[in-house]
């Protein structure tokens, strides 16, 4: 269970981009209490210093500064590296709609750089972040890998067009490269503000200041909430799974289903809240619902997701209520 007792080489070093972000930052801060060597690259668009800042000063860790639009950048970044863990990305559905040509040149040109730059400089594996959201409009419970629809935003053509650079580099160049599908990831450090945040963190943050959120649409859509913890997992794991894996993408959830109003009142249940919210028209692009197959991981990357909800969410608003 879990990765804390995983081994790798011991002096192996990882490089995490997008490390200062809410998932990266977390890697970072395992990798180094698990004893290796970790890099952050981040340019800090949207990670935060804050997040990596009590790292600094531990021999294990290492700050870069930039961005992986950069190619240069990336190769320097990639030398002597064993792990490459990337995280860089924008996320928010929303936002790609507003901005489809930044999304191409971050999410796409950005992770085909930091591919091409692991390769040159033989690295071991090359995991990287995908999303729920390649599965787009095919209706079917659970998603399954291999059974995709039409994607419904910018953001999720990103992370599609990511996917088949992984194929391809694995089918071409024999690199070994692990796509990871996000199902909802929350946890500590994601960020509550602003209004491309991510809906647990806003809840809670909201509720705190004892204001109603607003719903996007009628509280019924549905989603397969993930802990981080489970997701730091999957990571590692899949550093450590046989090349036969390589070139694939994985659906990294837990395996279950919870509908949005039901999330909302379990939070002002464990918060001692009594606020009604408020309800908007629905988001455009978003996926109405989301329910992982998690088998294919557990198979070929052992990944057993240690934190349900229940225990996730206890363990998210602990830490908001002493961080916020």
């Amino acid at each position: 269970m879990g990765y804390k007792n995983l081994k790798f080489e011991k002096e192996s070093v990882f490089l995490v981009t997008g490390g200062a972000g809410f998932i990266g930052s977390n890697l970072c801060e395992a990798i180094v209490e698990m004893g290796y060597t970790v890099r952050c690259l981040d340019n800090l668009s949207t990670g935060s210093y804050d997040n990596i800042s009590h790292l600094e000063g531990n021999e294990k860790f290492t700050f870069i500064k930039g961005d992986i639009r950069n190619m240069d950048t990336c190769m320097e970044a990639c030398k002597g590296v064993d792990y490459v863990l990337n995280q860089a990305a924008w996320g928010s559905v929303p936002r790609s709609i507003e901005m489809p040509l930044l999304y191409e040149e971050i999410n796409i040109r950005g992770t085909l750089n930091m591919m091409e730059a692991a390769r040159q400089s033989h690295v071991k594996k090359f995991v990287y972040a995908s999303s729920s959201s390649v599965y787009g409009d095919h209706p079917v419970l659970p998603k399954k890998e291999g059974a995709e629809g039409n994607v419904l935003s910018p953001y999720a053509l990103t992370k599609k067009v990511d996917e088949e650079y992984g194929r391809l580099y694995k089918k071409l160049y024999n690199f070994d490269t692990y796509g990871l599908r996000y199902f909802n990831v929350f946890g500590r450090r994601q960020n509550p503000e602003g209004m491309y945040a991510a809906v647990i963190p806003k809840f809670i943050k909201l509720l705190l200041n004892d204001e109603a959120p607003t719903i996007n649409g009628d509280g019924r859509q549905s989603r397969d909430f993930t802990y981080i913890d489970n997701v730091i997992e999957a990571n590692l794991k899949a550093c450590l799974a046989s090349g036969e894996a390589g070139g694939e993408a994985f659906n990294i959830g837990y395996g279950g289903r919870e509908f949005l109003i039901d999330l909302y009142y379990s939070l002002c249940e464990a918060l001692g809240k009594k606020i009604e919210p408020k309800f908007g028209p629905p988001r455009v692009g978003d996926v109405r619902d989301s329910n992982a197959d998690i088998g294919k991981a557990r198979e070929l990357l052992g990944y057993n997701p240690e934190y349900d909800f229940k225990t996730g969410i206890g363990l998210a608003i602990d830490w908001y209520k002493a961080n916020l």
